[in-house]
């Protein structure tokens, strides 16, 4: 019988002590909300706590205002060489005499007509926004380099 009664005890311990941690717990995990108000600007702080860290964002880069017009070995070295140093879709290399002598034979014309135009994967005018002097300035200087 003594037996009974340890274990008795010990189960009334430990429900009192379970009634004590949830009586202690209980209230601090619970959150207390009075009104709609409140709750409303519960969801607005869970917003706030949740936004990125970083914000990135894809904007039109201003060109500078150009102080007048280009010359050929200008526009070659910014819109041309990037095609035309490496040979890159095909383009023939500024220093491939061979590769450039049956264009060359077709005449400056056609040279001009297919730097303003485009050709292959080339687009027109290289795909910048220079004038067509401009561009007629870039082929004379590549003509200048590949004779």
């Amino acid at each position: 019988m003594a037996g009974n009664s340890s274990s008795s005890s010990i189960m009334w311990k430990t429900i009192i002590v379970a009634i004590v941690l949830i009586a202690i717990v209980y209230p601090l995990t619970v959150k207390k909300s009075t009104s709609a108000a409140d709750a409303a600007s519960g969801s607005d702080a869970a917003d706030i706590r949740i936004q990125p860290v970083a914000k990135f964002e894809l904007a039109k880069a201003e060109a500078p205002a150009a102080a007048g017009p280009k010359d050929g070995p200008t526009v070659y070295n910014s819109v041309c060489g990037a095609c035309h140093n490496s040979g890159a879709a095909g383009a023939p290399k500024i220093d491939d005499k061979g590769a450039w002598a049956p264009r060359v034979g077709q005449g400056k014309d056609a040279l001009y007509k297919s730097a303003l135009g485009g050709k292959g994967a080339m687009p027109p005018k290289g795909g910048s926004s220079l004038s067509d002097d401009e561009i007629k300035g870039a082929v004379d200087y590549i003509l200048s380099k590949v004779k």
